[in-house]
């Protein structure tokens, strides 16, 4: 990566954490989990560093979503869910132009990583393989992350709870070869 590229990326987390304060450790942790995941399906470095700059960029498009709905501290309506829902989509319109971001997968992981693996996620209702390899490790961790950490409207899972969560939902929710995976690494560490 080029330095101007680092200074970018750097700049959009900043103001994403300018808006949200969960978010830097949400993406820190999205991004760490995702890199080890990556590294034990040994993929390649490059895909590696893709992964690691998509999980800090994921949530990129919540700066777009009204502060009143992102930092609401009780269950979303139907219509305030469809607006976090946008948030993949908006992400992807503010990198999609920046020449580094656009050839590698990082847009990947921005737009695809609330697809699920039976076709009922969003933005597109991708299934399976049809979602990017990438987009799918992004989700694991993106999930493990929000279950475990503490939000307004819920105090945080344990470990073991999340992992049955994840458990649950193989085959579903999560490619189940990239769950198992996961289960893996944080029942070794």
């Amino acid at each position: 990566m080029k330095n101007g590229d680092i200074e970018l990326i750097t700049t959009l987390i900043n103001a994403l954490e300018s808006r949200d304060t969960y978010t830097h450790n949400h993406s820190k942790n999205v991004s760490y989990y995702a890199l080890e995941i990556a590294r034990s399906l040994n993929l390649s470095t490059r895909s590696c560093d893709v992964v690691r700059i998509g999980g800090l960029l994921h949530d990129i498009g919540k700066i777009g979503i009204p502060e009143k709905i992102l930092h609401k501290d009780g269950k979303l309506s139907d219509e305030e869910f469809e607006v976090i829902k946008k948030h993949p989509e908006i992400g992807y319109s503010i990198i999609r132009n920046v020449s580094y971001i656009k050839k590698n997968g990082i847009l990947d992981c921005v737009l695809y990583h609330h697809e699920r693996f039976d076709g009922k996620g969003y933005p597109n209702q991708l299934k399976g393989n049809d979602i990017p390899l990438l987009a799918r490790i992004i989700a694991i961790a993106d999930s493990y992350d929000a279950m475990t950490s503490k939000r307004l409207y819920r105090n945080e899972f344990t470990k073991e709870e999340a992992l049955n969560e994840i458990r649950k939902h193989k085959g579903t929710q999560f490619d189940p070869k990239i769950a198992e995976v996961f289960i893996n690494i944080i029942e070794e560490k």
